[in-house]
């Protein structure tokens, strides 16, 4: 049974970090694309951050680019994958819902900014961020 957990969210002050994590089981996650979308109340979904198989290419969007980082680990026996978005600068605008995903396919930036591009999707985790 294919899962992806979130953990590691939660309330922290403008320009505080927060490290949120998503563990990814029940499929050959080692062979997948991991990244993290994000909606915030009231707003469409956005992209935020991606990282290619092997952790060779990663892609930003404007808004967190510097601020934020990918990573992620897959375990020696290709069970379980995560992936980790290092959170720093935070400001209010990064208030939201902050969604693990996990895609069959690489591309370029716009195709993987796209929903479409991802086979996976965690439950989500909230990001509060205080002014």
């Amino acid at each position: 049974q294919v899962q992806l957990v979130e953990s590691g969210g939660g309330l922290v002050q403008a320009g505080g970090s927060l490290r949120p994590s998503c563990a990814a089981s029940g499929g050959t996650f080692s062979t997948y694309a991991m990244g993290w979308l994000r909606q915030a109340l009231g707003k469409e979904r956005e992209f935020v951050s991606v990282i290619s198989r092997g952790g060779t290419s990663t892609y930003y969007s404007d808004s967190v680019k510097g601020r934020f980082t990918v990573s992620r680990e897959d375990n020696a026996k290709n069970t379980v994958s995560t992936v980790s978005l290092q959170m720093s600068s935070l400001k209010p605008e990064d208030a939201a819902v902050y969604y693990c995903t996990a895609g069959r396919r690489w591309g370029i930036k716009v195709t993987m900014s796209r929903d479409t591009a991802y086979d996976y999707w965690g439950q989500g985790t909230q990001v509060t961020v205080s002014s």
